[in-house]
């Protein structure tokens, strides 16, 4: 245990502490530069990035994540201290709090991520713009007005009126943020934000010039507890919310963000909202913003090497050690610098890497709704625009019907119909059957998860019409039977239907049933690529299946088993194994042979798969797999005669000489109406022994970190039989069932 908490203490040290302190040095300019956007005073920030990183981080549910005061709640904070003034907006600060509280509780929290991203990156865009447009006034020696668009009328007058030094001071922060980051690695040691601020102090001193200086007096002293704000108490308990709301999703998804950048623990989102809703009411209580989870110190922090918790926290303590401590150092910054600089976040704020991934899944009207409505009408009411675009967006696409029609070269009409069939697509739908001619065969192909009145009468007048005009129509339904149920008087499920894996996927095309895509024979006699045909098949029956697995095993193959059998076409390893994706790391050859250290004709395929597979993978089996009547054992029994004139094949067949002797050694050279079966048995256990050639396995198996398994299917039967190697390795269990992938 000693040696335990040893090894935790200095990891912290060597990772966490560096990483705090980078960390430290982002969150004070940017908390002094969201105070100022958000009206606050100066101080209130510096106290919002202690308790998020003293009280958030240590409470929360991520191990990475870095909680301080949030630029996209600064517009709120505006407008609350505009209308109750600033102890009333710490008292909506505090009650938000015990609200994010309750939800973590009641573990509502995965709740929160079912807003649209796009609608909080058009709000996060918004904000961004707002900040921008107000404090470049500031930088230009002027000030904001009330609203964006005020702003941004006021802009020509403003920039006729420049201000000397002051809009020096402010393009001389923005020139060292941008250009920053192209410097070499040991100048951006130090954060941008850092230099920037600092460049700028410098230079107004080294001139003496006439700035405007932050004003930190009075901040730390003149602390009042939080009072209860007057008005109507229905738009107190709307801002108490909307808080509590904006702040918990900001944290929520970033925490789901920052996940993604590290390979530690996961998050746990109900723990995180109820650590949030502490460091609020904790924040309110102290006179500080709001506390959110925050992307950009959360990413440097991760880049930074941080493991665990500790580096919030550190970073939070040494904020306030400063701030106590060197204080007075702030009063150097001029204001026009923290202007700038958060002229320059909120430029940033306009992501355009979110742009392009809403664009991608087709939410670029909800960015843009949000957007526009934040910066012309307010934060919750384009907020509200934003979300109700989306859910009608989401009502479209659930509701959406596609029909595709071909005709196939025996004249039949194929038509499928995919999708949740309602009222609402009825009109495509009858418009795209009315175009089948009268008369012909027609295979309509039912590919849907529901199925309503409206869309079964239009579907079954259709039918009753077509064949009423001498054509036929087969309907065959790719999942629950919508249409025969409703046909037949039965009454139907109200619920959507989970879509069902192809019927008999595993059968050979010859097998399938009708419904599946047929490998067609056209008139030249050349049949259509069998891959060609399964592809579709997969696109339009499993991958909707399966993508939520792919999705998740995208990032890195972690495969338990190496399995190493032949290419013979009947031997399915996923089948026989009833593996998954992702669980077997896969070889395969004629004769499933793995060729000694150091024999000739040397191979490095084979051996650089089980390279990969035991010393970068990390596998704990290495299954070797036979199987009865294999066509390369048959040529290693005849001595190579039948391999014929295939120079290739009869050079690879060497590598299974090994195990034709110890055949021999346990038969003798008589040759019986099983000898081919028994060898190749005895080749799966001389497979395992050439493993053993390579002195990583051996010492793996040795140490017992790796398993080796012999394995044979008996392709008749269609039965898996276990096969002990030459030699124990270790305890092998029974093996009673096809399946090798998980076992223990």
């Amino acid at each position: 245990m000693f040696r335990d908490t040893q090894s935790s203490w200095m990891s912290t040290l060597r990772h966490d502490v560096p990483a705090s302190l980078v960390v430290f040095l982002i969150a004070v300019p940017l908390s002094l530069g969201i105070a100022m956007a958000s009206g606050a005073p100066l101080a209130a920030g510096l106290i919002a990035a202690v308790v998020g990183g003293v009280v958030a981080g240590a409470l929360g549910g991520s191990a990475v994540q870095v909680s301080g005061p949030a630029a996209g709640l600064s517009l709120v904070v505006v407008d609350l201290v505009h209308t109750y003034g600033w102890r009333a907006t710490c008292m909506i600060t505090l009650l938000a709090g015990a609200v994010q509280l309750l939800l973590g509780v009641f573990k509502a929290a995965r709740a929160a991520l079912a807003v649209s991203p796009a609608v909080i990156h058009g709000m996060l865009a918004a904000v961004g713009v707002i900040i921008a447009l107000a404090q470049l006034h500031v930088v230009l020696g002027g000030s904001p007005q009330k609203s964006a668009v005020a702003n941004v009328l006021e802009l020509p007058g403003q920039i006729a009126d420049l201000h000397g030094p002051k809009v020096a001071i402010g393009i001389l922060t923005i020139t060292v943020l941008a250009v920053w980051t192209r410097l070499p690695r040991v100048f951006r040691a130090v954060p941008a934000p850092l230099a920037a601020l600092a460049a700028a102090a410098g230079t107004a001193w080294a001139f003496g010039w006439d700035v405007t200086r932050v004003d930190l007096s009075g901040s730390f002293t003149e602390w009042g507890f939080p009072v209860l704000p007057q008005g109507d108490w229905h738009l107190i308990v709307a801002s108490v919310l909307l808080v509590a709301l904006l702040a918990g999703c900001e944290s929520l998804l970033c925490s789901v963000a920052v996940d993604g950048m590290h390979g530690g623990r996961r998050v746990d989102l109900d723990q995180e909202l109820t650590g949030q809703g502490v460091a609020n009411m904790v924040a309110g209580a102290l006179g500080g913003l709001p506390v959110a989870g925050v992307i950009v110190r959360s990413t440097a922090n991760v880049q930074a090497g941080a493991r665990t918790r500790w580096a919030a926290i550190l970073h939070g303590v040494w904020v306030l050690v400063f701030a106590v401590g060197f204080g007075w150092s702030i009063t150097l910054i001029p204001l026009e610098a923290l202007a700038a600089l958060l002229v320059f976040i909120g430029v940033q704020m306009v992501n355009l890497g979110h742009i392009r991934k809403v664009h991608g899944h087709g939410e670029v009207p909800v960015y843009v709704v949000t957007m526009a409505a934040v910066i012309l009408l307010g934060l919750a009411e384009g907020v509200l625009a934003g979300l109700a675009l989306a859910v009608l967006l989401a009502l479209r696409r659930l509701t959406w019907v596609t029909v595709r029609k071909r005709d196939d070269r025996d004249g039949r009409t194929r038509v499928t119909i995919s999708g949740s069939l309602t009222f609402l697509g009825v009109p495509r739908l009858t418009h795209e059957l009315r175009t089948i001619p009268y008369g012909a065969a027609v295979d309509l192909d039912l590919n849907i998860d529901f199925m309503d009145n409206g869309a079964f009468e239009a579907i079954h007048s259709w039918r009753l019409d077509h064949e009423r005009m001498g054509g036929t129509v087969v309907i065959d339904e790719l999942h629950d039977e919508w249409y025969a149920l409703a046909a037949s008087g039965a009454r139907t499920l109200p619920a959507k239907s989970p879509l069902k894996a192809p019927d008999r996927w595993w059968l050979p095309w010859a097998q399938r049933r009708r419904g599946a895509e047929p490998v067609t024979v056209p008139p030249d006699g050349v049949s259509e690529c069998l891959v060609t045909a399964g592809t579709r098949e997969y696109h339009r029956s499993t991958a909707p299946l399966v993508k939520p697995i792919f999705t998740e095993l995208a990032r890195k193959q972690q495969p338990s088993h190496l399995f190493i059998t032949c290419a013979d076409s009947r031997i399915m390893p996923s089948l026989i194994t009833a593996s998954g994706p992702g669980d077997l790391f896969t070889v395969r050859n004629i004769g499933n042979l793995v060729p000694r250290r150091g024999s000739e004709p040397h191979d490095d395929s084979v051996v650089a798969a089980i390279e990969y597979a035991t010393q970068v993978l990390g596998v704990r089996t290495i299954t070797v797999c036979g199987h009865s009547g294999c066509g390369a054992m048959a040529g290693v029994l005849s001595g190579g005669v039948r391999a014929g004139s295939l120079p290739g094949l009869r050079r690879w067949l060497r590598h299974g000489n090994h195990s034709l002797a110890t055949f021999i050694e346990t038969e003798g050279d008589r040759l019986h109406a099983g000898a081919l079966d028994v060898l190749c048995r005895v080749n799966v256990q001389q497979q395992l022994e050439n493993l053993r050639t390579y002195r990583k396995v051996d010492e793996q198996v040795r140490e017992g970190k790796l398993e080796l398994v012999g394995l044979f299917f008996d392709i008749g039967s269609a039965r898996v039989h276990l096969v002990p190697p030459l030699r124990p390795t270790l305890c092998v269990k029974p093996f009673d069932r096809p399946v090798v992938a998980g076992e223990e």
